[in-house]
């Protein structure tokens, strides 16, 4: 899976606008956090935050940050997708772990060959299946895990 069609899978889990009282990210537009908006100089209204802007967030601070180019084909979208709902160090660690790597939240070398060196089968089960299990602990958990359940499982059917 290349970055655009990554992109416009994400949408389909981020939806538009958003300021659910209960997200500590608060408003939100394209699944793009205020704070995170800010940071990339975006400073219009969220409502009205061009697509193009939260793709360009998403390439640079998510999608490059995790090195998606560079990860087996299987689990490429789904360290992207958890990069955006748990942060880019937690979706590497739960690379890590199912791949027997120092769980530093660092994708380095030492992952990279890791991850090419494994069988590919069942690596993406048992990361998302890693997700998962942290996600029931969440905070978020009693309000969210409807939404964030259903995103788990198109991962497991894509």
């Amino acid at each position: 899976m290349n970055f655009d069609t990554a992109f416009h899978h994400l949408l389909g889990h981020e939806g538009s606008y958003s300021n659910h009282p209960n997200d500590p990210g608060g408003e939100t537009m394209w699944g793009i956090t205020i704070a995170v908006a800010r940071e990339h100089c975006y400073d219009g209204p969220m409502k009205t935050m061009p697509t193009d802007v939260a793709k360009a967030i998403y390439r640079k601070s998510y999608w490059d940050a995790v090195q998606a180019d560079n990860l087996p084909p299987v689990v490429r979208y789904a360290v992207f997708d958890a990069a955006v709902n748990s942060g880019v160090g937690q979706a590497v660690k739960w690379l890590q772990q199912t791949v027997g790597a120092t769980p530093d939240g660092v994708l380095g070398p030492k992952t990279l060959a890791a991850l090419h060196e494994i069988n590919p089968d069942g690596l993406l089960r048992k990361m998302v299946a890693r997700r998962l299990r942290a996600m029931t602990n969440m905070q978020g958990w009693p309000i969210f895990s409807t939404g964030w359940a259903r995103r788990i499982a198109s991962l497991l059917e894509a």
